[in-house]
């Protein structure tokens, strides 16, 4: 009963969650009906001391970075930055490539370091843009996000700096740049699915004279005639990515942080605050120049107030996910499916590592988080399996990031709510992409990781 409680949980998170229930009201039901069949009782003490203490966790962390990442957006938007963007890709690669711009925008900030969240904010004005000018559904800008966020650059380029990438290391001993030709192979083979996939959308879309859609418009402050150029408006961006690498790499580690180890700051290392600390330096500097170069074109106060509006739901869709992932994975049912997958595969640390990171990341619907589930129940275990096989580590690294980016893409995916919040859709409108580019180009990834590996 007590796995039975888990996957009916988990079953209907995914069915009310893509017809549109709010997971913000979902996430503690289904959390506390698992705690309810598995027979763990207290089920108060489950909301309060679990899912609220992780939920609240996750957005005091976080609050800053989805607030000054949606009034960078708004900015961007309402200053007619976006559009000066648009026109400019648009010259370049042409109308028709409006998807491959956004990848390749999305590529190159995740690259950079920027977190995912930050870049939703910033690329989709830019992506709504480009979709409107070449007529393409504004259905397909999350797929088109998530191939350029949520997959290559996510879990197999070598040296991304994405969470998941970095996870594998302290118990490995690795570095991001673990197995090269894994991890180049899988990042072209992701990139082509991807790009095959969204472009097919497209053209069937085009077929059927689909155009961009009657959604809401929010047109900047500024006329066509008096867009900003277009190397102003692009200095924002690169602010973000060149700043925070700054802060990361240079600035505050070599600045005096010994305070961080007082009680008062709560006695914590400077890494543990740092990733934070830069993106916030970051995009307030950024904020702060796109108001500088456009004060008269634009309602500073309206702007602020929106766009920190804006950034609630996407901010509690996430932590609601967290929490409701926290109760799961404290279930005394949680153990037997533990050692389940582990019995799958015995002495194959590639298989078993593979397997165990899928499913981890499918129940918690979350790649990081599944991740190091799999890595803090198992690593050892997996380490030990790999010097009796003769398995280079990095290979074990590889291969449970790819996998961390598979079944973490089902519909209850904390960071999926998001980016449809973000962009005003639903499930039913554009899960579908998701689930092809992320669930399935990935899963076929991993297998084809896995063939090189063992080959």
């Amino acid at each position: 009963m007590e796995m039975f409680g888990i996957f009916l949980s988990i079953a209907l998170m995914i069915i009310f969650a893509y017809r549109g229930v709010s997971v913000i009201a979902l996430s503690p039901i289904l959390a506390l009906l698992a705690v309810l069949i598995s027979g763990d009782g207290a089920l108060l003490a489950h909301y309060t001391q679990i899912f609220m203490v992780k939920l609240g966790g996750f957005a005091i962390s976080y609050f800053p970075l989805f607030m000054l990442s949606a009034i960078f957006g708004k900015i961007v938007e309402i200053t007619g930055g976006a559009q000066a963007i648009a026109s400019y890709i648009s010259d370049k690669i042409g109308r028709d490539n409006a998807i491959l711009a956004v990848v390749l925008s999305c590529s190159v900030m995740t690259y950079g370091g920027v977190s995912l969240f930050v870049v939703v904010f910033t690329v989709y004005p830019i992506a709504v843009e480009l979709f409107r000018r070449s007529e393409t559904p504004k259905r397909l800008i999350p797929g088109a996000i998530a191939v350029g966020s949520f997959t290559y650059t996510m879990v197999s380029v070598p040296g991304t700096p994405a969470i998941q990438n970095a996870i594998p290391s302290q118990y490995f001993g690795t570095d991001t740049f673990a197995a090269p030709l894994i991890s180049i192979v899988s990042s072209l083979l992701l990139f082509v699915l991807g790009m095959s996939w969204m472009n097919y959308q497209r053209k069937i879309a085009k077929q059927n004279n689909e155009c961009y859609g009657t959604y809401n418009y929010i047109k900047s402050a500024v006329s066509q005639d008096d867009l900003p150029n277009f190397w102003i408006a692009i200095v924002p961006v690169f602010l973000v990515v060149i700043i925070s690498y700054a802060c990361v790499k240079h600035i505050f580690p070599n600045l005096d942080t010994s305070y961080l180890q007082s009680e008062k700051f709560g006695s914590v290392p400077l890494n543990a605050v740092v990733g934070n600390w830069s993106i916030i330096v970051a995009l307030f500097v950024s904020i702060i120049f796109i108001i500088a170069t456009n004060f008269k074109k634009m309602d500073i106060v309206k702007c602020i107030n929106t766009g920190a509006a804006d950034s609630l739901i996407p901010l509690f869709n996430t932590a609601s996910v967290v929490g409701y992932g926290a109760i799961i994975s404290g279930l005394s049912g949680f153990v037997n499916i533990r050692d389940s997958i582990m019995s799958i595969t015995p002495g194959n640390p590639v298989i078993s590592g593979a397997i165990a990171t899928c499913i981890l990341s499918g129940i918690t619907g979350s790649a990081s988080g599944g991740l190091s589930i799999t890595l803090e129940m198992f690593g050892s275990e997996l380490m030990a399996m790999a010097k009796i096989a003769g398995v280079n580590p990095e290979i074990i690294h590889r291969i449970v990031v790819i996998a961390s980016g598979s079944l973490h893409a089902l519909p209850h995916n904390g960071a999926f709510m998001s980016l449809l919040a973000i962009c005003g859709l639903t499930h039913r409108e554009s899960y579908k992409d998701l689930f092809a580019v992320c669930l399935c180009g990935t899963t076929i990834t991993l297998v084809v990781a896995i063939l090189v590996a063992i080959l």
